[in-house]
């Protein structure tokens, strides 16, 4: 199991190598059957474009879905990874074995429509606080990711300029509600964290009220999850937290309220939606008429 996020270009390589080689043995089992229509020897060009403007992301899966197919094909991107690109615009040109363009067309594309989507919509975000007067808050994911492509997406997060939160439940510890009750109350369990997982990326507690956050400050907590609060509690949060603590808002974050809540001068704004709740951007690949 790959539990990494440095994002590095080998570790992006060889993540992309492994969900491919899944992705088309899902897709195409024993063997492409409409594709042994066509002749293994013929050779062909196509060109991927975008239906609409988008961050382009995942071209480290597009090519690892193409090369495990035919290891010669040649591939020219014209949109630089985490770029944006037009409407109607050639993305990427490709020339390979037509058989096997055929076969990796559908999931390259899927690949690249999922993870530009996700990169799009965290730069959207980003992009809404760039210029909040003041703040330094970061846009962060959460965990509602799709199974089996948790990193594909956190990648493509950080691709679209957003902050990964943790990877799973076994590098960093998120207390919320139902722990807290568990383990009987807020200075109990943030002692208790502290005693089961040393090896924690970081322990973060998750607070309702403003009570909650003045007892976890005074227990030592290090990072406080604000969750659903109002703005008018967001600011009152900060000023009773002083520096003390990393503070993340959750809950009822969207584009038209994600300013608004940058201004309070919280740390980090953790949004579910950037990686749950996204509309694939539209690709196509067609084969060229022309002559190669």
């Amino acid at each position: 199991m790959i539990v990494h996020s440095d994002f590095s270009p080998a570790f992006v390589a060889e993540l992309a190598s492994t969900d491919a080689a899944r992705a088309l043995s899902e897709d195409v089992g024993a063997g492409d059957l409409t594709a042994g229509l066509v002749d293994p020897q013929l050779r062909a060009r196509a060109r991927v474009v975008a239906r609409e403007s988008a961050v382009i992301c995942g071209q480290p899966w597009a090519q690892a879905a193409l090369r495990q197919m035919d290891p010669t094909v040649e591939l020219t991107w014209h949109v630089p990874e985490g770029h944006r690109c037009n409407a109607d615009q050639v993305v990427l040109e490709i020339h390979g074995q037509a058989k096997a363009l055929l076969t990796a067309e559908r999931t390259a594309l899927n690949f690249l429509q999922l993870l530009s989507a996700v990169a799009t919509k965290t730069s959207d975000y980003v992009q809404a606080i760039c210029d909040v007067p003041g703040s330094h808050a970061r846009i962060v994911d959460t965990r509602k990711t799709l199974p089996g492509l948790r990193l594909a997406q956190k990648y493509a997060v950080h691709i679209g300029g957003g902050v990964n939160h943790r990877l799973g439940l076994f590098d960093a510890v998120l207390i919320k509600e139902n722990h807290i009750t568990a383990a009987g109350g807020v200075t109990a369990v943030l002692r208790q964290a502290a005693l089961v997982a040393p090896q924690a990326r970081f322990i973060e507690i998750e607070v309702e009220t403003l009570a909650q956050l003045y007892e976890a400050l005074e227990a030592g907590a290090g990072m406080v999850l604000l969750d659903n609060m109002s703005l008018s509690q967001l600011h009152e949060a900060v000023q009773i937290n002083v520096g003390r603590a990393i503070l993340e808002v959750s809950g009822g974050v969207n584009l038209s309220s994600v300013r608004a809540i940058a201004s309070t001068g919280v740390d980090r704004i953790s949004i579910g939606t950037l990686t749950k709740d996204i509309k694939a951007v539209d690709f196509s690949m067609r084969f060229a008429t022309d002559p190669l």
